[in-house]
């Protein structure tokens, strides 16, 4: 392994993808150059399929590989990849294959230009192509970002895509208090405050139905919109 302190930290959290993980993986793969220094981690949350399986058998495609027994949630599953983190910037990528790692280069791109605080991608301004999804989910993710951007006084247009990069510096992983969907507001909300450089990027989407997987559910908006004006308030 290269000693070299990681430029980017990148943190995959999974739970039963195991049709997906290791195509992510391989993904991943293809778009590292040898210019960066970028670390792959990786976290089964307590999966019940053969997502562990297929995961040990292929070592090569990360760094670190973090495992219990329970499924915790999506939320405690990265707060244990941020706690393993060495990167200057965290990204989160999902384990299935509704955003492309390709899209990490435009993260990179961003980082390499103006060294920001966080990138949002957003499916809304989309770069190839966005596959349709459920009306309610728009109407929840155009309340939501709505609601940040008035709370925070900016001028996202997607904050609920979660594929999101920042400068690890910015976030005190002990502080994060949630476990749930709502997490990732509570991410940028301490972000936001504490950062100044902020950055949008297209990118494309290829959304799962909730027969193919999907799991967040348009009920977590409320936890959502709770979270994010409670850290405002703070």
């Amino acid at each position: 392994m290269n000693n070299i302190s990681p430029l980017i930290s990148i943190i995959i959290p999974s739970y039963n993808e195991e049709k997906s993980i290791i195509k992510v993986l391989e993904r991943i793969s293809n778009v590292i150059t040898k210019d960066v220094v970028y670390e792959v981690i990786v976290i089964d949350d307590g999966s019940t399929d053969k997502t562990l399986e297929v995961l040990k058998r292929n070592s090569h495609l990360y760094n670190h590989l973090l495992t219990y027994n329970v499924n915790k949630g999506k939320g405690y599953a990265v707060k244990m990849g941020l706690k393993e983190a060495n990167g200057e910037y965290i990204i989160f990528q999902d384990a299935d294959l509704e955003y492309d790692p390709i899209e990490i280069n435009n993260f990179h791109e961003i980082i390499g230009k103006f060294k920001p605080d966080l990138i949002i991608g957003s499916r809304f301004n989309y770069s190839k192509y966005t596959r349709s999804h459920n009306i309610l989910n728009k109407f929840g993710n155009k309340l939501i970002t709505l609601l940040f951007n008035l709370f925070y006084n900016t001028t996202f247009t997607d904050i609920y895509s979660c594929y999101a990069c920042f400068k690890a510096k910015l976030l005190i992983v002990s502080d994060l208090k949630t476990y749930g969907f709502e997490q990732h507001a509570e991410i940028l909300s301490k972000i936001i405050k504490k950062g100044k450089l902020f950055y949008e990027i297209p990118i494309s989407y290829n959304g799962r139905t909730f027969e193919e997987g999907k799991k967040i559910k348009f009920y977590h908006i409320f936890k959502v919109i709770y979270i994010i004006a409670r850290n405002r308030l703070k």
